[in-house]
């Protein structure tokens, strides 16, 4: 599991429509995303229980007003889920600027619902790309590894 108070996810989270489906990035996520009402800052241990309930067999969540969680079955797998989730959010939060200049126009649901379908065959790619940042921080500093 990761989570996380991004300005993309919080901007995200703070919309009453959530995470759209704006780009290919975004459609992974279509019918496979949760959402979690705010319930104030948590230090109530119940919440737990709720969160879990939210996030159903969906791959991550949006917490209202609160931030992005995502989980997977690896650490590999939970990041690499969360990189796209807040690349998705970014890309929205960009798209938002360019609304008084044009119009936004979402994916159209059957589309959104295929490509969702795709991103499904190729999760096991995930830990490819793990191994990529991996080799990439090493060359940037390998001392995270002590």
């Amino acid at each position: 599991m990761m989570h996380t108070h991004t300005l993309a996810g919080m901007a995200v989270a703070a919309c009453d429509d959530g995470l759209l489906p704006l780009n290919q990035i975004s459609a992974e996520f279509h019918n496979n995303l949760g959402f979690h009402e705010y319930e104030g800052v948590a230090f109530n241990l119940e919440e737990r229980s709720r969160i879990q309930a939210s996030l159903g067999d969906n791959m991550a969540l949006i917490l209202r007003h609160h931030g992005l969680l995502s989980v997977g079955e690896s650490v590999a797998d939970a990041f690499q889920i969360m990189y796209y989730l807040n690349r998705a959010c970014e890309i929205q939060l960009a798209a938002a600027q360019l609304s008084g200049i044009t119009n936004v126009s979402p994916i159209p649901e059957a589309l959104a619902t295929h490509v969702a379908s795709q991103f499904k065959k190729v999760e096991y790619e995930r830990h490819l790309v793990w191994q990529a940042w991996l080799r990439k921080l090493d060359r940037a500093d390998p001392s995270y590894r002590d």
